[in-house]
């Protein structure tokens, strides 16, 4: 498969010679593999048989951000089909040196300049993300967070009566949404590679979609994404130091309880991501420990939703 995957990379790239093919962990969604072409180091994602997500518009969101200036990989080559010379859809990138492990980016001496730096270089990349204009990236579309993640818990058929009081409560406390623009939709740490002088690249556009940019910064902020940390920012930061280099790098001003209300909606988006990626595990599609770990943190989910609908955050 190498020799053959090889061949194809060069026909995409236009190289002459790749080395180096090595695979890399990747998501469920994709393969990630790093190679050398001509001496250069690139990156190639590939869809995974059975995701039905169009790579094309990620790759679209990809070259728009990179052009707005934001900080990420450049897209060198992409296809969409099965009948690519790689053998499915892709997306090849440059190689961005860094760190993607985010426990390692909280505590380890190498980083402590990053994480003073981080929470500003967050705040600019966001701005920088939701100032594109919406028609830039065609094929993208708006999805109401609330009716989507109602639905996937009811096709669950388990009962959670914390996650229902927690509807109920987003959909009396549902804030205006004055702006429509284009959303990362899993902006956290993890899917940003730092240096030691701070943010890198920001990776994983997938799930890049049309809604209201706090989303964004909702999802930053949920605890989850802090690791262990006590700033609610990644981890890193505090929630004002986010706003004010959200605002000043072209953002609209942070509305502090509309992104309290996102941060709560991300809480339980994790909380019923967590029981898909158990059953994932328990229906035997993919037997992982990993996997049914992650569904006993559904509790803590409902801990942190009843602290924050009490103010306890």
């Amino acid at each position: 498969m190498s020799t053959e995957l090889a061949s194809g990379l060069a026909a995409v790239v236009g190289a002459r010679e790749i080395t180096d093919l090595t695979r890399l962990s990747g998501g469920a969604s994709r393969e990630t593999w790093r190679f050398v072409a001509d001496g250069r180091p690139l990156i190639l994602q590939r869809q995974r048989i059975g995701d039905g997500r169009d790579m094309g518009i990620e790759a679209g969101v990809l070259r728009a951000a990179g052009a707005a200036g934001m900080p990420v990989a450049e897209l060198v080559a992409s296809g969409t089909g099965d009948d690519t010379p790689v053998g499915a859809s892709y997306m090849v990138m440059t190689a961005v040196e860094g760190e993607t492990i985010a426990r390692k980016i909280l505590r380890d001496d190498e980083y402590a300049e990053a994480r003073r730096a981080l929470p500003a270089q967050l705040g600019a990349a966001l701005a920088q993300l939701h100032a594109i204009p919406v028609d830039r990236v065609p094929g993208l579309v708006e999805q109401d967070q609330i009716a989507y993640y109602r639905g996937v818990l009811d096709s669950l058929h388990e009962p959670h009566p914390t996650f229902e009081l927690v509807f109920r409560w987003l959909e009396q406390h549902r804030p205006a949404s004055p702006r429509t623009t284009i959303v990362h939709g899993d902006f956290r740490l993890g899917n940003v590679i730092v240096g030691a002088d701070g943010l890198r690249a920001v990776l994983d556009w997938e799930l890049a979609h049309l809604g209201d940019p706090m989303e964004d910064l909702g999802w930053l902020c949920v605890k989850a994404w802090r690791f262990g940390n006590r700033k609610p920012v990644a981890g890193v930061g505090d929630y004002q130091e986010l706003f004010d280099a959200y605002a000043a790098a072209g953002g609209s001003a942070v509305d502090p309880d509309e992104a309290r209300w996102w941060e709560v909606l991300g809480t339980l988006k994790w909380g019923i991501m967590c029981i898909i990626q158990c059953n994932v595990h328990m229906t035997g599609f993919s037997r992982s420990h990993e996997l049914a770990a992650i569904g006993r943190r559904v509790c803590e989910n409902e801990h942190d939703l009843f602290l924050a609908l009490e103010g306890r955050w």
